[in-house]
């Protein structure tokens, strides 16, 4: 694997692979000493233009218990906030010797920018571009899925047969298109719902069905109920009347959360708003798997870093790279 760009283009072997070495990591994890030497050696720079401290955590702790070498660039305070452009900055990170390159960007396509153009042979792995995609986060939240589902009988197999609800701010939501797409390739039934408002223009062209009822949507039984966290920052355009309009339509409360079948899991990417897409009740129940997602990021990170930088490379990928 060269890079980490999306899910959609994502085949169904590499997405597996990616899944079981995760299982692998996740093994190591529960042990005392946590830390391996895989790669040792190795630089990973994390490079977020945008903040996010849940995301930038879990690589880096991913990357030091595989025992890299870590650098944490942040746009703010840097000469990127003073007009630095991407192409500078990616000429820097190569002459420093960067192996891998994580990065946030606000910009839809600033990851395979870096990854195509020339300007730095380190492997490149998508932690959320614009509204484009997170494919990481996607890989963590199939890996809960099968993991809650199968349990330890989980390594190789797919997620064919099982149902999957995204609920709410599709419209702005990386976190929801990555999934509909790896799902989709894991052979899952995906359904997106939400206000219309809150439903992009193209969404025919996703393998997913669209319901604008929450209640309806839950009565068919979904296996995962994922509940997107509602983006106030980008909701200046009054996509719904009010947050209280919007958590009695399409909030998961208690009683959603009771009508839910016993096995249902509840899934969300963090961080959560409390009391408007999701209650305090549903967050955490014992079918929750909110705090599983957040241990299972390190492992998912884990094993991207590792197939970037340490495992086999293809014929192919090996001819990509020179």
């Amino acid at each position: 694997m060269r890079h980490l760009l999306d899910t959609r283009s994502l085949s169904r072997v590499d997405a597996l692979r990616i899944l079981d070495v995760a299982e692998d990591m996740a093994d190591t994890q529960r042990r005392e000493v946590k830390k391996l030497p895989t790669l040792r050696g190795k630089t990973v720079v994390n490079l977020f233009f945008e903040d996010s401290t849940r995301t930038r955590i879990s690589f880096e702790a991913a990357a030091k218990r595989l025992s890299a070498d870590v650098i944490n660039f942040s746009a703010k305070g840097s000469s990127v906030s003073k007009g630095e452009s991407l192409q500078d900055t990616a000429q820097t990170l190569q002459a420093m010797g960067a192996d891998a390159v994580v990065i946030r960007h606000g910009a839809s396509g600033a990851p395979r920018t870096l990854a195509t153009s020339g300007w730095i042979t380190a492997g490149v792995v998508n932690a959320g571009d614009g509204t484009h995609e997170h494919p990481t986060q996607a890989l963590l939240d199939a890996f809960t899925i099968r993991k809650r589902t199968y349990g330890e009988d989980s390594r190789g197999r797919d997620l064919a047969g099982l149902h999957v609800t995204i609920v709410g701010d599709i419209l702005h939501s990386r976190v929801a298109r990555s999934n509909v797409w790896l799902l989709h390739t894991l052979g899952a039934r995906v359904t997106l719902v939400g206000p219309p408002t809150l439903i992009p223009q193209d969404v025919s062209a996703w393998p997913a069905r669209v319901d604008y009822d929450l209640d309806a949507a839950i009565a068919e039984r979904p296996d995962a109920l994922m509940m997107l966290r509602i983006q106030l920052e980008r909701m200046n355009a009054a996509y719904f009347p009010t947050e209280r309009e919007y958590a009695r339509a399409w909030g998961l409360d208690a009683a959603r959360l009771a009508a839910l079948p016993p096995d249902s899991i509840v899934m969300h990417p963090g961080p959560m708003n409390r009391g408007l897409e999701i209650s305090a009740a549903a967050a955490d129940s014992p079918r929750s798997t909110v705090l599983e997602q957040v241990t299972n990021g390190v492992s998912v990170r884990m094993a991207a870093l590792y197939l970037l930088l340490s495992g086999e490379r293809t014929d192919e990928e090996k001819e990509d790279a020179r």
